[in-house]
């Protein structure tokens, strides 16, 4: 027996059945992806790579389900389905996990320890405070990064073949690896010949717990008490001059603490209260700093007293200011977050001195209750703070509110700046397909509101780095504006420990020789290149020809400013193209207070249980059962829901394997269970329920493949499953008797002994039915297909073809009565159930007489099912009412089967127009 065959069990369980199959799928290659298919044949997928830092969780599973359906769709449409799994190892959320579970922080200063182990492990390091974390050097630290790393990508991939993940295990990438170093590299290199890398000094969104800049799309606002401060700025000289007025100007702020990085108020130019003050001065209070008052359209008159003051920097639009009105720098918080020691320019009084030394060295908390204080003593703060909530920027992964400081920074141009290259990159968005198409207003909004180039760097240490070196003057100082680069065919390079060509490692740090860039890149400057990663831009071209663009980038709706825009940004500019045709974009997952489930919020729910307890199978039917784009509850009740239906599909198999005899002949060989399969689904099709059974599910077949090509397997799996569930209630039940041909249920069936015209027609349906069922369920039930598809057909299911309606109409003889049909046979079986119930008997209890009465509408069909529910409803005679004709007046309403008028066989039976009712 091949590997993907097995014998049909005694009783069948979806229990175990992950384990033996991915074995299975392994050892036969089953997802393996072919080079030699051109890029016709091929559908690509860019799979999000999870971050490596800790574990996933259920909301991984939703998303990742849903691009797995879209694959195994694909691969069975005939498509070479180019499907690889990556890590996300590098970046700041791995460094905390090391730090936290091994109790150690980096220091780069410090020597290498060779051999060197930590203090904890395990996340017992996590109680140990930030200063208190062994110091280890820069290569100890990216060793045990890479060693947990390692440990965790392996319980990733564990839980993801747990899961069904059709994913081709030969073609896994890290974001760390050497060659993804390489490609990002290289990116960086060709844009930086372009000019689309550069670097500046200049007001830098900081994280002081992190030590490290941050982008514009790592920010997050949140909601944080605060408290408005009013202060007086006494007048100049020429403010006084200009206006003969010796009063205070009043502002209101939030951030005291900076009063001695003041360097101008602004208020509208519209503003009447504040035109004559434009021009002059004020003095700051404490300090006695001249600062201008100006005018800036960006104040509001409505907030606070109407004037602000501008510092270096306080908030985003303090940086607009600076630049826009050409004002000073005076920095006062160092990359630490605590106020610097030498107080800034323009500080130069006495007084002014003696106030600065009151802060310095504290941290901004601290600061800002001594300047509180400061200020009520001096009489120059008006009453006490008012307090007030309001939204404080953060880096999305900090703990601490970000600050800006002034520093020297590398930065990709992605339209913040350029209004030409904004348009452009706009207009990319238009190009895509989003699915659904909702979110493209998300990706268009975050384009049209960037206000700055993305900044790449980050003062860490476990990343990509920045390849570059830098001479070294003769007073000591790099030489920035003419930074020295590595080759192409050099990459990978690491300027803390390679020398650039055309000098040797003792010139390092020495006046004449060179300095290495110490920066690495931010961990989208890699990720955005994962198709250049997968595909091969940089060593496979042949791949890259066959891959790229690729079919579809499937992710959450949460990184669309983050990882879309920026791969969008990197195509643009490297191939001039979109990265992908189609960008297929999950809601989240919420838990019962219908919040967002995330890590941060502590409210994530782990899926190695739920996949044990349940079924990866169930758990697959939960997360498809919601569409692309749509937040879905987090719901065990879908699960059990989905083992249910997985579990149908075991049983429902084994009946009609049973009922065709295809098990009998199966359980002799792979052969001659394929041989008995092809005679079965030979026969002729002659009965009109057989037919119209293969008429709806040609309905189906067609249904569900559209909405797969729409991305929509929410509806690929709801009309399955609903005619699937017709099949199994109704239909199994009306024509088992006639399947068996006399022969008692569950009895051995010769599928070559001659039976009757009846029996052929029911076990060709059956057969048919249950080869194109378990292909539409394929894509999300992987396993309880796989396992009845190796019972009697060859090879895999997932390479099986797609269901196509045509043999299906072809084999019902163009019939187009399928569902109202079923339907009516359905309804009139039911009756007879109901009747039985009510009389509280056996469903096997016979009925000597029944007097169906049926709406004329539904009449034929209920005849035509007549010979099939005589026998499921154990009925020895029936008669079948045409109530419409019933209530015409004189006529009785009843007629024989051959279609003449009947007499009516108990006058006192109830008719209806609306419902099928039946009395025995």
């Amino acid at each position: 027996m091949s590997p993907m065959t097995s014998r049909i069990p005694d009783k069948a369980t979806v229990d175990g059945l992950e384990d033996r199959w991915n074995e299975a799928w392994e050892a036969a290659g089953t997802y393996r992806f072919d080079e030699s298919k051109t890029r016709e044949q091929v559908y690509s997928i860019d799979t999000p790579p999870p971050t490596v830092s800790g574990s996933l969780h259920v909301g991984h599973v939703f998303s990742y389900t849903h691009t797995d359906v879209v694959a195994r769709f694909q691969r069975m449409r005939g498509r070479e389905v180019f499907y690889p799994m990556g890590w996300d190892d590098n970046g700041l959320p791995t460094e905390r996990r090391v730090q936290n579970y091994y109790g150690v922080r980096c220091d780069p200063t410090l020597p290498y320890v060779e051999g060197y182990e930590p203090p904890f492990a395990g996340g017992e390091g996590k109680s140990v405070k930030a200063a208190d974390q062994q110091p280890i050097s820069r290569k100890n630290f990216v060793e045990l990064c890479e060693r947990l790393t390692e440990e965790d990508e392996k319980q990733f991939e564990a839980l993801w073949r747990h899961l069904g993940l059709s994913v081709d295990w030969s073609r896994t990438y890290q974001t760390i690896s050497p060659s993804s170093q390489a490609v990002a590299q290289q990116a960086f290199l060709r844009g930086l010949s372009r000019g689309e890398c550069y670097q500046a000094e200049a007001p830098t969104l900081w994280d002081v717990t992190f030590r490290t800049a941050v982008a514009q799309a790592e920010l997050e606002d949140r909601e944080r008490p605060g408290a408005y401060h009013r202060l007086a700025f006494e007048p100049a000289a020429d403010m006084e001059e200009a206006t003969g007025s010796y009063e205070s100007v009043w502002i209101e702020t939030t951030r005291p603490e900076l009063l001695p990085a003041c360097v101008a108020l602004v208020a509208h130019p519209d503003d009447e209260r504040y035109k004559p003050l434009f021009g002059t001065h004020v003095r700051t209070p404490l300090f006695g700093v001249e600062v201008p008052v100006v005018a800036h359209h960006l104040a509001n008159p409505e907030k606070g007293s109407g004037i602000a003051m501008i510092c270096t920097f306080g908030d985003i639009t303090d940086v607009t200011w600076w630049r826009e009105l050409r004002l000073p720098t005076r920095p006062v918080l160092g990359w630490d977050g605590r106020v610097l020691a030498d107080a800034p320019a323009g500080i130069s009084s006495p007084e002014g001195l003696a106030a600065y030394g009151e802060i310095a060295g504290m941290t901004v908390f601290s600061a800002q209750k001594r300047i509180v204080e400061m200020l009520q003593e001096a009489g120059v703060m008006d009453g006490d703070p008012r307090a007030i909530s309001h939204p404080v920027k953060f880096f999305e992964k900090g703990d601490k509110p970000l600050e800006i400081v002034t520093t020297r920074q590398w930065y990709i141009r992605n339209g913040g700046t350029d209004a030409a290259l904004n348009a452009e990159l706009v207009a990319r968005g238009s190009e895509l397909d989003f699915e659904p198409d909702f979110m493209r207003v998300r990706y268009e909004n975050w384009v049209k509101g960037l206000t700055g180039d993305w900044l790449i760097s980050r003062q860490r240490f476990f990343g990509v780095p920045i390849p570059v070196w830098y001479p070294v003057l003769a007073d000591g100082s790099p030489d920035f504006d003419n930074p020295l680069v590595p080759s192409e065919d050099a990459l990978p390079v690491d300027p803390s420990v390679d020398v650039p060509a055309g000098y040797e490692a003792s010139q390092r740090d020495v006046p004449g020789g060179f300095t290495g860039e110490k920066d690495i890149m931010d961990t989208w400057a890699t990720s955005s290149l994962t198709p250049q990663i997968v595909c091969g831009w940089r060593d496979n071209p042949a791949l890259f020809a066959a891959t790229f663009p690729m079919d579809l980038r499937p992710q959450g709706q949460d990184i669309i400013r983050t990882w879309l825009f920026s791969t969008v940004v990197r195509s643009h500019a490297e191939h001039g193209t979109l990265p992908w045709k189609h960008a297929a974009i999950s809601g989240w997952i919420l838990d019962p207070d219908r919040k967002k489930m995330s890590k941060s919020k502590g409210n994530v729910v782990t899926p190695m249980g739920l996949l044990e307890s349940h079924g990866s199978d169930a758990v697959r039917y939960w997360a498809a059962a919601a569409r692309l784009g749509t937040d879905a509850a987090f719901d065990e009740g879908q699960m059990k829901i989905g083992r249910r239906l997985a579990m149908k599909v075991l049983n429902a198999s084994k009946f009609v394997l049973g009922a065709t005899g295809i098990s009998t002949a199966a359980g002799s060989s792979l052969a001659e269970g394929l041989e008995a399969t092809a005679h079965v689904t030979a026969a002729p099709v002659t009965e009109a329920l057989d037919a119209a059974m293969l008429s709806a599910l040609a309905d189906v077949v067609d249904a569900a493949t559209k909405a797969l090509e729409g991305y929509d397997h929410t509806k690929a799996l709801e009309v399955a499953e609903t005619l699937f569930w017709t099949f199994c209630d109704d239909y199994l039940e009306l024509v088992k008797a006639r399947a068996y041909d006399g022969a008692a249920p569950g009895e051995a069936i010769d599928p070559h002994a001659p039976c009757s015209e009846g029996a052929a027609s029911a076990r060709a349906a059956l057969t048919l039915s249950l080869q194109t069922f378990l292909r539409l369920f394929a894509p999300v039930l992987p396993f309880a297909t796989e396992e009845v598809w190796s019972w009697f057909q060859e090879g895999s299911v997932h390479r099986a073809s797609w269901p196509e309606s045509t043999p299906l109409r072809t084999a019902a003889g163009g019939s187009s009565e399928g569902a109202p049909l079923l339907a009516a046979a359905g309804e009139a079986l039911s009756v007879l159930r109901k009747v039985k119930s009510e009389a509280k008997v056996s469903q096997r209890t016979p009925l000597t007489s029944v007097d169906l009465l049926v709406p004329a509408a539904k009449a034929s069909f209920v005849r035509a099912a007549k010979a099939d529910l005589l026998a499921a409803g154990r009925v020895e005679t029936m008669q079948i009412v045409d109530t419409e004709a019933a209530l015409e007046p004189g006529v009785d309403g009843l007629v024989n089967e051959d279609g003449a008028p009947d007499e009516i066989a108990d006058p006192t039976v109830m008719r209806t127009e609306n419902a099928l009712l039946a009395e025995a």
